[in-house]
């Protein structure tokens, strides 16, 4: 399976806003026909879907603790999937992760997912 890699991740403080970035590791993979998601984990928890978007981008779902705060997009053109955070608060510290879909739309679950990148949020 494919994989795929994040940055962006990083130390902000409350309020503050980070951008994370996905993109696959293999550069002749191509992810317009996949649905892509964001997971965070945070230690001795589980993992746990943030946000996610079809293949086409029309399409977006986000967990409750997120939404209006949180923004996912995607750049097929550039093979990139992006999660924009706004008004970060110290409960969204965690280990994001980027997945890739089974298919065209977040229903089919995930199959490959990313490293993870760091977010710290504290004063």
């Amino acid at each position: 399976q494919v994989q795929v890699v994040e940055s962006g991740g990083g130390f902000v403080q409350p309020g503050g806003s980070l951008r994370l970035s996905c993109t696959p590791s293999e550069r002749a993979f191509s992810i317009s026909d996949y649905a892509m998601g964001w997971s965070r984990r945070v230690p001795g928890q589980e993992r746990d879907i943030v946000a996610a978007v079809d293949w086409s981008g029309a399409s977006t779902i986000y967990a409750n603790s997120v939404k209006g705060r949180f923004s996912i997009s995607r750049d097929n053109a550039r093979n990139t999937v992006f999660l924009e955070m706004n008004s970060l608060k110290p409960e969204d510290t965690a280990v994001y992760f980027c997945a890739v879909g089974r298919g065209r739309n977040w229903e089919n679950g995930f199959g490959s997912w990313g490293q993870g990148t760091q977010v710290t949020v504290s004063s």
